[in-house]
């Protein structure tokens, strides 16, 4: 297949390109510049503007791309920043899908378990109402802006991503080289639960998702089996065998963090219900073999 993919330079987007291409896929990169290479396409998320000539003949689009929410601390710039990237982004590639004379027959759209809020020690699946504040609003205007794309007939999925492990990037990659000098440790009560995934995982389950036409809505990419912050930090301690003794207070969280702090110390007990019910396998369901996986 031709498949167009956003957010192609980042941590997920890397790998899944890897993945794609080894399977013989022509993947197209859409890029926030003038293209440089013959698979890359320019879009602008900001001015909503995407080069609908680079999309023509894709049968697939797997939208990635959005300005990172664990990169700052959440001022009032940096939320308007992290909700532009993802609403006017999301928007701009689906009505350029739309436009299409033949449009692609699935887009797989980002979106976060953030958008059930603190569960606490409630299991949720897809069917779980909103949670409220800035992500659960975040993430449904993110979902929405796919509106485009649905009324044309295109199948449109929601990722909904927990936490993913791996030791390259993203939140987790952060938190390797403190655990390895033993400088890890238990966040707040360390009663809340993290919806994780293993990276192996998360490019396996977005090809599953490419592959599986009954696979429409909300998709969450959480392991089936969610840790509490404090089996996490034991689950870290055994593997890496580092001392865990550190403990990160809550209000010094919420002195550092700020806002962003509610993220950290919130519970999302996220399950994956409609994963497992159409087939899909995990490879690494438990943290202790997903963190394992991370370092290999």
């Amino acid at each position: 297949m031709r498949i167009a993919v956003t957010g192609s330079s980042g941590l997920i987007g890397t790998a899944l390109v890897r993945s794609l291409r080894e399977d013989g896929h022509q993947v197209v990169r859409l890029v926030r510049r003038p293209p440089r290479a013959e698979d890359e396409v320019e879009w602008d998320p900001r001015r909503e503007w995407v080069d609908t000539k680079g999309l023509m003949g894709c049968a697939a689009v797997v939208h990635l791309a959005g300005a990172g929410v664990g990169d700052r601390r959440w001022t009032d710039a940096y939320k308007k920043e992290i909700r532009d990237s993802r609403v006017l982004g999301t928007a701009a590639l689906a009505e350029a899908i739309a436009s299409l004379d033949t449009p692609p027959r699935v887009l797989v759209s980002g979106s976060a378990v953030g958008f059930y809020g603190d569960t606490g020690e409630r299991a949720v699946d897809e069917s779980a109402p909103p949670g409220h504040g800035f992500l659960p609003d975040l993430c449904q205007d993110w979902e929405e802006a796919t509106a485009a794309a649905q009324e044309a007939g295109v199948r449109t999925v929601f990722t909904r991503t927990g936490l993913v492990i791996s030791s390259e990037g993203g939140a987790w990659g952060r938190l390797f080289p403190l655990f390895k000098l033993g400088l890890g440790g238990r966040m707040g009560s360390g009663r809340q639960y993290w919806s994780f995934i293993a990276l192996r995982d998360h490019i396996a389950a977005l090809r599953h998702i490419l592959d599986t036409p009954e696979l429409t809505g909300p998709v969450n990419l959480t392991a089936p089996a969610p840790a509490t912050n404090r089996e996490i930090t034991a689950a870290m301690g055994r593997v890496l065998r580092r001392p865990t003794l550190f403990t990160v207070p809550a209000p010094a969280l919420r002195i550092a963090l700020g806002e962003m702090s509610g993220d950290v110390l919130g519970s999302v007990r996220a399950i994956p219900r409609r994963l497992l019910d159409s087939g899909f396998t995990f490879t690494h369901p438990h943290v202790d073999e997903a963190i394992k996986a991370a370092l290999r």
